[in-house]
């Protein structure tokens, strides 16, 4: 059984898709939902899987001890981040190299780095007229979205979308092909 550590900053939609897709399976088990922010409505939407979570201050993250512990106990083998705004710590990129796998919304590597997140990613899309955009699932590097690509998927723009519309276009593609890729990636490293 492979034990998934998802880590969430805001409303959850993509966590709770992610436990939803592995709840009743044999292979992958959510075991862990942790978030730098006590009022990230992620936590709400876990409560009710009955997935134990915990709240880390920014601090508490880049503790070795403090975040390691708590994989640890958790028997963790791999870390998803789904709407997880901070950046990841050195020294958890080299304990669980290749086992930390992000989602971004956009083409990666357009519209990605520091500050590129949600609705930022969405009226840069529009504001420079790209005619396409989709997600980037890739593994975790110590630079924001920049580490290996796992897949991409695409969706059009037209002129009339507006960054709400292109939002709700990528959170589809999220939706449909998040926990798909999740599952292939593990799977296919522990063969």
């Amino acid at each position: 059984m492979v034990r998934l550590a998802i880590f969430v900053s805001g409303s959850g939609t993509n966590c709770e898709n992610i436990i939803r897709t592995f709840r009743d399976d044999k292979e992958v088990n959510v075991s862990l939902v942790v978030s730098n922010r006590a009022d990230a409505f992620a936590l709400q939407r876990v409560a009710k899987y009955g997935v134990p979570s915990k709240v880390l201050t920014k601090q508490e993250f880049n503790d070795e001890q403090t975040i390691m512990s708590l994989l640890k106990e958790n028997h963790i083998d791999y870390i998803i981040l789904a709407g997880f705004l901070l950046l990841i710590p050195t020294f958890l990129i080299k304990q669980f190299d290749h086992r930390i796998i992000n989602i971004h919304p956009a083409l990666l590597p357009k519209f990605g780095g520091k500050g590129m997140y949600g609705h930022h990613v969405h009226e840069a899309v529009k504001v420079a007229g790209e005619t396409e955009t989709g997600i980037t699932i890739h593994y975790v590097n110590e630079t924001y979205d920049s580490g290996d690509i796992i897949a991409q998927f695409k969706t059009p723009v037209s002129p009339e979308d507006t960054p709400e519309t292109i939002a709700e276009k990528v959170h589809e593609l999220e939706q449909k092909y998040f926990p798909q890729v999740i599952r292939e990636s593990l799977l296919l490293s522990c063969r």
